[in-house]
């Protein structure tokens, strides 16, 4: 959630970055509204409460008839007391509401427009040019029998698949490069859960917008986490963060899930916009005036993986009405695929400034004072995007494929050839 000082003290920026995202400005509004009315609730029952407990001091000295007299009027105190601490549980209520209706707000000079109007901010490396026709990921993975389809549709349905020999040697050993790669550059690996309570789903900006895309377990009320962010957002929920120790950075390896509910017909072909994958994904906690450097560099990280694995790839901007809620600023890397000549998104990178932390309660403090910590995460390797990438822009006229020199420690061969 973003800072109610923001939306009181500047109401027209934060109604500036709703349009942006093409979001509706009025939820400011309502936001306002509701924090007036907390406000003026809590003000109402503290009063009361001040005057219950003055009147206690009265009843205390006086006898009599003057003693029953007061305590009657003590008990309608007491009733007004009670419907005041209603109210003001009801105006906290309304006020949680209108503030999770209101996203981030973006960037200063974020760029304008939606999905389609990204800024490409630089490209990397050259395309492969073949003098043979190039294949598709789904061509050469059923070649060298890497990828199942057929047999992961049979087996749990539409956007399931199996990946079998060295499909699956190519699984583990991109995740373990990534991760050693993640562990030099100073994070510490996890293995995070895959469920997750709903307040943490909630907490992290996960149950908006894009709440359709979540898998739910309504028996257990747990949720599938569609990236290793959700659980290591939440690893320091309702904690001081040590600041000596800031950053504190995480490299997570997780299982992923996604309903794809919105996704009719896009990309149906292989094992790009599947329901389920495995990631590396990295995860920053630090102060607000690092946060913008840190950024840069889990970009910078996340280029030297696709450097390492040779793939020509593009680094884009977001705009502003294509950032999830909770973004302040994003960045995506797409791989060129020339079996389908066409840039693919393998990564992404955002800054959240303070809104899931301050959801999550995730503070540190400094000069004896509590301030809330700036989050990021970045992707460090999307491992079936990955292997689209390897196959298509490494693959061979024989229909066998290189291995990047980075990776061969991981996989153990330098080229895989139909069996």
């Amino acid at each position: 959630m973003i800072e109610l000082k923001t939306v009181r003290e500047n109401p027209e920026a934060v109604r500036a970055s709703q349009r942006a995202r093409g979001e509706d400005p009025t939820f400011v509004d309502g936001l306002l509204a509701a924090d007036e009315r907390r406000r003026a609730a809590v003000t109402r029952a503290d009063g009361l409460r001040a005057e219950q407990k003055q009147f206690g001091k009265q009843v205390g000295r006086a006898t009599g008839e003057e003693r029953a007299a007061l305590l009657a009027k003590g008990k309608e105190l007491a009733a007004e007391v009670k419907a005041a601490e209603a109210a003001q549980a009801e105006a906290d209520s309304l006020l949680i509401q209108a503030h999770k209706r209101v996203s981030n707000v973006v960037e200063d000079g974020a760029p304008a427009g939606g999905e389609d109007d990204y800024v490409v901010l630089k490209h990397v490396g050259e395309r492969p040019e073949f003098d043979f026709t190039p294949r598709d990921h789904v061509q050469l993975g059923e070649g060298l029998r890497a990828i199942d389809m057929e047999r992961g549709a049979k087996v749990s349905g539409a956007r399931f698949y199996f990946l079998t020999g060295v499909g699956a040697q190519l699984q583990l050993g991109l995740l373990t490069m990534a991760v050693n790669q993640a562990i030099e550059a100073g994070f510490t690996p996890m293995i995070t859960p895959t469920l997750v309570r709903p307040e943490i789903m909630e907490g992290t900006g996960f149950l908006g917008a894009h709440a359709s895309e979540v898998y739910h377990l309504p028996e257990d009320d747990l949720f599938l986490v569609g990236t290793s962010e959700v659980p290591m957002a939440a690893y320091h929920a309702d904690e001081i963060l040590d600041g000596s120790a800031l950053p504190y950075r995480y490299a997570g390896w997780s299982s992923c899930f996604r309903r794809e509910a919105g996704s009719y017909g896009k990309d149906t072909r292989g094992i790009i916009r599947v329901h389920q994958f495995d990631k590396a994904e990295m995860f920053s906690f630090c102060f607000p005036e690092d946060s913008d450097d840190e950024h840069q560099r889990l970009l910078a990280h996340e280029e030297g993986i696709w450097q390492a694995l040779e793939i020509p790839y593009r680094v884009l901007e977001i705009c502003a009405g294509d950032l999830a809620a909770p973004n302040y600023r994003k960045f995506d890397i797409e791989a060129w695929l020339p079996g389908t000549e066409r840039w693919l998104e393998v990564t992404s990178c955002s800054n959240d400034i303070d809104y899931q932390a301050r959801r999550l309660q995730i503070r540190t403090k400094r000069d004896s004072a509590t301030e809330l910590v700036h989050t990021l995460n970045g992707t460090a390797v999307a491992v079936g995007r990955a292997i689209v990438a390897l196959l298509e822009n490494h693959q061979q006229a024989d229909g066998s494929v290189r291995i990047p020199e980075a990776l061969q420690p991981y996989t153990g061969f330098d080229v895989i050839g139909p069996p």
